[in-house]
């Protein structure tokens, strides 16, 4: 095995100007993310600059078998933790050969909202909270947890230190180590209310980077698990009764909210947010209603609700914000599994252009 390691942790900078480029895409039930590897002659940190690729659409339920070929756009650049040196992942989106984006493409029409000139000029900052749970393989249940039994009730793990209480720490922090090495915005992370379950925190993060940095950070954290044996589950209920969910709480701010006045716009945003609940909780995952029932830190899912410090309601507006008349908001009602390209761009669309 240490023939191996040496092997995989080769630096290739010593032998050979090439480097090898990773490039990830998301599949075709909007969660699965995909990737493969090639060659490229020498260092690229300019996406423009990246030939674009193509794989086989009717093998991640993209394309029929007759026409499967999808074309691969890169669109951002990662430091690659896992190869390190000059290596890189690559975010992309997906097109026909005519270039069209395909139908799970979410990137595509999000791009378009942020580029909007009214919403660019409000400088759209987000703040993504990814929960998600910890599964050992082959069983679909939470790590630490005996198979078909329960742990002690939820109380003592939230942000909990100890071998019965913290369960998975290396894989949380190997992630954190490889998110900041790979050059994404995460700000934090901790364990969560249910034992297995932890939660990492990606922004502030302005318009459509947000989506790519999620998605980037989604990744590593499906190869860290890989490496490490167990399974990630993004799944917004991954145990039902009285357990708590996993969500993906979206913190969101413009301009004019972070400025003088601030909050009387935030006010105003959440008012055009409630309008559009129903479009936007059938946009924020799915098997939300599993989660949303008005328990377990949730609003109903039925139901808009909005209250300052409130955990319990649909939006939560902070005290610091409160007291200082301007900041941000806090939409409580993304899925753990929600598509950050879909919430961000929608959450702007509806308050900004709405």
């Amino acid at each position: 095995m240490s023939l191996l390691s040496d092997l995989v942790n080769l630096n290739l900078s010593d032998t050979t100007k090439q480097i090898i480029a990773e490039y990830i895409w998301i599949g075709g039930s909007g969660m699965d993310i995909r990737s493969k590897a090639r060659t490229l002659p020498g260092p690229v940190t300019d996406p423009s600059k990246l030939p674009k690729w193509n794989y086989d659409g009717s093998s991640t339920g993209q394309a029929a078998g007759d026409d499967s070929e999808v074309i691969l756009y890169p669109q951002a650049i990662f430091r690659d933790p896992f190869r390190r040196g000059n290596n890189i992942l690559v975010m992309c989106d997906a097109y026909t050969p005519a270039g069209n984006p395909i139908p799970t493409n979410k990137r595509h029409n999000a791009a378009k909202i942020f580029s909007n000139s009214k919403v660019a000029s409000e400088e759209p900052w987000y703040g993504i909270e990814q929960e998600y749970t910890l599964m050992q393989k082959g069983v679909n249940w939470p790590i630490g947890w005996p198979v078909g039994g329960f742990p002690g009730p939820q109380g003592p793990y939230y942000c909990g230190v100890g071998a019965d209480k913290a369960i998975g720490r290396d894989i949380v922090d190997a992630h954190y180590k490889a998110c900041l090495y790979a050059g994404i915005s995460i700000s934090g992370v901790n364990g969560e209310v249910m034992p297995g379950q932890w939660e990492f925190q990606v922004g502030p993060v302005e318009g459509i980077s947000a989506g790519d940095q999620v998605w980037i950070a989604r990744f590593l954290l499906e190869r860290i698990t890989e490496i490490s044996g167990v399974n990630v589950s993004f799944d917004p209920k991954p145990v039902p009764g009285d357990w708590n969910g996993a969500g993906a709480h979206c913190n969101y701010s413009t301009k004019t909210m972070r400025n003088t006045e601030g909050l009387a716009v935030i006010k105003k945003a959440i008012e055009k947010l409630q309008v559009k609940h129903k479009q936007h909780i059938a946009a924020y995952g799915e098997g939300n209603e599993r989660r949303l029932t008005g328990k377990h830190e949730t609003a109903d899912i039925n139901t808009f609700s909005w209250g300052v410090a409130n955990r319990g309601a649909s939006v939560r507006v902070g005290r610091d914000t409160e007291k200082e008349g301007k900041g941000y908001f806090e939409d409580r009602r993304p899925a753990s599994n929600m598509d950050p390209y879909v919430v961000t761009s929608m959450i702007a669309e509806t308050t900004i252009l709405g």
